[in-house]
């Protein structure tokens, strides 16, 4: 009797281990498969990252060699040149340059307040019934093509602009010091001014969607808490809702800005395209962009071509510059805030 209890014991036992091993084997078939899916996954991040880079550094070495020609010939004249010459080979950046800066400046003055004050609108103020329309009618323009506001620019809008807005911009500020060399000369309805305004319809969509979606992230029972001890709207919104989302509304103002930077159709459509600086928002100029789009299907010769890719690769170092400066403004703020 002892010894068939025995055996009973050692079946038991022999049983038990049997299935452990089987679970032991099993365990380490799954985690095998694991280290095997999570390798694969971790190879194909890795191969995305270097793919990007490698795209960028290509990017960066096509626009490099074809610009070379004209950066040779013209040195850092060409940075601060204003003529434009195809006839006598006499190119310079200049004007494309200063175009391209003020019509991105106007376009973000105008376009960062107005974005910013419909966010605060959609969610701290506006009814129910109304935030989802508005919301799609705001993101609908993004889905805008460029050269449909092109289109409409140059035919609806410049010519609104040349009887109402540039009429009495150039008669308010005539006396003015200053202000009268920047509202100066005839209303042509296109020009820079008008360029500015297109581009800040075009990226106020993007500012104002961002801006509204970190709005929405701010914790509700900080606002709570502030109308709680009295705080008006206005209180809560400034004291708030935009410390703690300014770092997400700083990178939708950036891609706003990158957007304004590298926009060519709508802008080629209602800039003028006249390669000359001029101290007038009123008077006809040019972009990078639009300069590129405009001539670069007839450019004769290889020093021409040259100096259009050296404008595109003068653009890119432009927006490599403006998206470092946002990445550092926002490392700082990260570092403030801990």
């Amino acid at each position: 009797m002892p010894s068939a209890r025995r055996r009973d014991v050692a079946d038991i036992a022999f049983q038990a281990g049997v299935v452990e091993a089987a679970e032991d084997r099993s365990r380490a078939k799954i985690l095998r498969r694991l280290r095997s899916s999570d390798g694969i996954f971790r190879a194909l991040t890795l191969v995305a990252a270097i793919a990007v880079l490698v795209i960028l550094g290509g990017v960066f070495v096509s626009l490099a060699s074809g610009a070379a020609p004209a950066l040779r010939t013209f040195g850092l004249e060409f940075l601060y040149t204003e003529v434009w010459n195809p006839v006598t080979e006499k190119f310079g950046a200049l004007a494309p340059i200063y175009g391209t800066l003020v019509t991105s400046f106007i376009a973000m003055l105008i376009a960062v307040p107005l974005g910013l004050l419909i966010a605060m609108f959609l969610t701290e103020l506006c009814p129910v019934l109304l935030r989802r329309p508005i919301g799609i009618a705001i993101e609908l323009l993004a889905g805008i093509p460029s050269i449909i506001y092109g289109i409409w620019g140059l035919f609806v809008f410049a010519p609104f602009l040349q009887r109402t807005l540039q009429p009495a911009l150039i008669n308010l500020f005539g006396d003015v010091p200053i202000l009268s060399s920047l509202f100066a000369g005839p209303p042509y309805g296109i020009g820079m001014l008008t360029a500015g305004l297109i581009l800040a319809i075009m990226v106020l969509p993007f500012i104002t969607s961002i801006s509204r979606d970190v709005f929405e992230a701010t914790p509700p029972v900080l606002k709570e808490a502030a109308y709680g001890v009295g705080c008006t709207t206005w209180e809560v919104v400034r004291y708030v809702v935009v410390p703690f989302a300014r770092v997400g509304v700083i990178g939708g103002v950036m891609l706003g800005l990158g957007r304004a930077l590298g926009e060519t159709m709508a802008v080629t459509f209602v800039i003028g395209n006249a390669h000359r600086v001029s101290a007038s928002l009123l008077a006809p100029g040019t972009t990078i962009s639009a300069s590129i789009a405009n001539e670069f299907t007839e450019a004769v010769g290889d020093l021409y071509t040259s100096a259009l890719i050296a404008l595109g690769l003068i653009l890119f170092f432009i927006t490599f510059i403006v998206l470092a400066i946002a990445r550092y403004m926002l490392l700082r703020l990260e570092r403030r805030l801990g």
